[in-house]
């Protein structure tokens, strides 16, 4: 099979609106969790969320192409736009049937959806933006990739939750590795932060009334976060052929299903996950660095996520750093592998590995190095990222260093 490369990555997050911006915020250990706003109701609990707070639709579209957009697609063609001008691609009418589109989300145009609630059912008005179909369906996202650079070839989404991102990554490096295309615009987004969806979260009892500490003593749940990462994936012959600079290796995508249970994590699940993407990549747990955690900050996934590497590595686990950046993007749900992924591969660059802050001491069911509260350098080679979704579905990725 061919191998696969990074050449470009783009990003908006709380950190951020870009991956640029994103990883610097990682590395100084801010805090892009703060006070909700925009969601005027009496009912709701929920006091904090991770937002894109900076992001401002009409600095990046125009007012008709604006009508075309839920905030979703929003973020997917700004990080795409980034992306893309990082990689220095350009696409001729022949890559252009080459290249993928493929783009993860757990919920899609979550902001038109309460929008036509509101008016259907509050508001008792019976018509409906005349676009909404076009701007709520799940696809839009990599749809509108598509229309914005000309790309022809595979283009769909993935939905599955937590796990999208990871999921759409890994359909791309197999499209890529099987030769059905070249190079693919890849990666996962949400703009979860609505009424109907933090409502929802509410009723599950897993989120955080603080602040996110995953990994912690004293952890209190999840933050809700928004926002995403779109990817340049090639061929390593490809991007060779046009000189592209090349950001890391992408050797391998792990999936597996727990079979158990909707909501509550499984270890093995986890575990079975991460060694096949080291089987995928030809490496050993031994080769491992450094582990972007799913780490939520919930009292489940936190202590079972642990013992799923512990399994795994075994005396090697004490030996990884495993961080959770969702302390300070908050978890974007689809989106939230595609932001992490910025974090790896960030760790591989520049040997830094970005902090899991808001943590209060050690929990001794989480006993691994956590990067507690401070950016850790060391060298990273190989790297996993985690993402464990609700349906109990896994996917993990596996990156190498590039030299």
């Amino acid at each position: 099979m061919r191998r696969v490369v990074i050449t470009g990555m783009g990003c908006v997050s709380a950190l951020g609106n870009s991956a640029v911006a994103t990883w610097a915020g990682m590395l100084e250990g801010r805090a892009g969790i703060g006070p909700l706003t925009g969601l005027d109701d009496p009912t709701l609990r929920t006091t904090i969320a991770a937002q894109a707070r900076h992001f401002v639709a009409s600095e990046h579209f125009d007012d008709k192409r604006l009508v075309l957009l839920d905030p979703v697609s929003q973020y997917a063609l700004v990080a795409a736009r980034e992306a893309v001008a990082q990689a220095g691609i350009r696409f001729s009418a022949e890559a252009a049937e080459r290249t993928a589109v493929i783009i993860g989300t757990g919920i899609g145009g979550a902001s038109t959806q309460d929008q036509m609630a509101r008016r259907l059912y509050a508001e008792g008005n019976p018509r409906v933006h005349p676009m909404a179909i076009v701007r709520v369906m799940p696809n839009a996202p990599a749809s509108q990739i598509s229309l914005e650079f000309g790309l022809r070839g595979p283009v769909f989404a993935v939905a599955s939750a937590c796990a999208s991102s990871n999921h759409a990554l890994g359909q791309a490096l197999m499209l890529l590795q099987s030769g059905n295309a070249d190079v693919a615009l890849a990666g996962g987004v949400e703009a979860c932060i609505t009424l109907g969806t933090v409502k929802a979260w509410e009723a599950m009892r897993v989120m955080a009334d603080d602040t996110c500490r995953p990994f912690s003593q004293g952890r209190r749940g999840l933050v809700l976060g928004e926002g995403g990462g779109v990817f340049v994936l090639e061929t390593l012959e490809h991007a060779q052929a046009r000189g592209a600079h090349i950001l890391a290796e992408f050797v391998g995508a792990g999936m597996s299903a727990d079979a158990a249970d909707i909501v509550m994590p499984d270890a093995s699940g986890a575990a079975r996950a991460m060694r096949s993407a080291l089987l995928q990549g030809g490496l050993a747990p031994e080769d491992v660095d450094y582990i972007n955690a799913h780490g939520t900050g919930t009292q489940a996934n936190d202590p079972t996520e642990t013992r799923a590497i512990r399994a795994l590595f075994g005396a090697h686990a004490n030996q990884l750093a495993v961080s959770s950046t969702k302390s300070m993007h908050g978890h974007a749900l689809g989106g939230g592998g595609a932001i992490e992924l910025v974090a790896v591969i960030g760790a591989l660059c520049e040997g830094l590995v970005p902090p899991t802050i808001n943590y209060l001491g050690p929990d001794p069911e989480c006993d691994l190095n956590v990067v507690p509260n401070t950016a850790q350098q060391r060298p990273v080679r190989v790297a996993l990222s985690n993402s464990f979704a609700f349906g109990g579905l896994n996917a993990v990725l596996a990156l190498k260093r590039w030299n």
